[in-house]
């Protein structure tokens, strides 16, 4: 029985599935496979029961998750006493995401466990977040894809649904609801090329068969914002960034449910950075809690 099995079983186990402990560790779902396979073979056990999409535990399995709790919260409180003793997390952390608003929920918890890293937060669009990852200009990126690259450790943030919006106070804002057809006849504002947010919504226009053209195109997320508030046109975003102020109102897209996921990522080859490692455990942390907390 190795530590490698058990921890393959115990985060099945927690998390309910082989996909989503295989994510949480950072390796690939048939190395999770393989891991509980061989833990079970070993011993002759049937630790997990596969009905279609879930995974059940057995009576055995049940058992032995209660061990591997206790065990891995000693493991875990092992860690932290040895960690206290050890050098302190610090230097600098530079974050791009391709909006703040998916990183704030990590960086309060952050800081008061690692007071001691410096954290540099700035946005940009998923082609210029991957580009800096890629040159060690940044540590940590929030894109919005599911697929940033092999060469990419990621955290799945969940996704949300593309809205419309408009200023309140102009006739564009009485349109509560339009398809794309209807879209193509108002001024639109786009964000700059490389924005995930705007090659979804031209995609899926085009497989209505319309083309969409911006009137204006602003470079950033707040730009569109401060350009839409104007009533020079429409904007897009997605519903977990759409902050709620009385300037604007959403407008459904009739014809589409174009939804936008958001991903942490980093470089897979810096994962033994210590400040990337403590971010992204502070992150998969709140990420796990918050789907526990929404399963229940």
């Amino acid at each position: 029985m190795r530590h490698s099995q058990l921890r393959a079983f115990h985060y099945v186990a927690h998390l309910g599935g082989f996909s989503r402990a295989a994510e949480f560790l950072l390796l690939s779902q048939p190395a999770i496979s393989e891991q509980v396979g061989k833990l079970e073979q070993e011993h002759d056990v049937l630790l997990f029961r596969r009905e279609r999409k879930r995974v059940l535990l057995t009576p055995e399995g049940e058992q032995l998750f209660q061990f591997t709790k206790q065990y891995f919260e000693l493991e875990q409180q092992m860690d932290e006493y040895l960690s206290s003793k050890s050098a302190v997390v610090d230097g600098e952390l530079r974050i791009i995401a391709d909006s703040a608003h998916h990183i704030t929920f990590v960086l309060g918890k952050f800081r008061k466990k690692y007071p001691n890293v410096s954290v540099m937060l700035r946005t940009g669009n998923t082609e210029e977040i991957l580009g800096d990852l890629r040159a060690y200009n940044a540590e940590i990126g929030v894109v919005g894809s599911l697929t940033p690259g092999s060469d990419m450790a990621t955290l799945n943030l969940g996704s949300t649904k593309i809205t419309a919006f408009a200023a309140r106070d102009t006739k564009l804002a009485s349109k509560r609801k339009l398809t794309f057809q209807e879209l193509s006849r108002y001024p639109l504002v786009f964000r700059e090329s490389g924005s995930k947010t705007r090659q979804k919504l031209e995609d899926e226009a085009k497989k209505h068969g319309v083309i969409l053209k911006p009137a204006i195109i602003a470079e950033g997320r707040e730009a569109v914002r401060e350009v839409v508030a104007s009533g020079a046109g429409i904007g897009f975003v997605s519903l977990a960034e759409y902050v709620r102020d009385d300037r604007f109102m959403t407008i459904e897209l009739l014809d589409a449910d174009i939804q936008m996921s958001e991903t942490m990522v980093h470089l897979t080859q810096r994962r033994d950075v210590r400040a990337i490692c403590a971010f992204m455990a502070v992150a998969k942390k709140i990420q796990s809690e918050k789907e526990n907390t929404t399963a229940i």
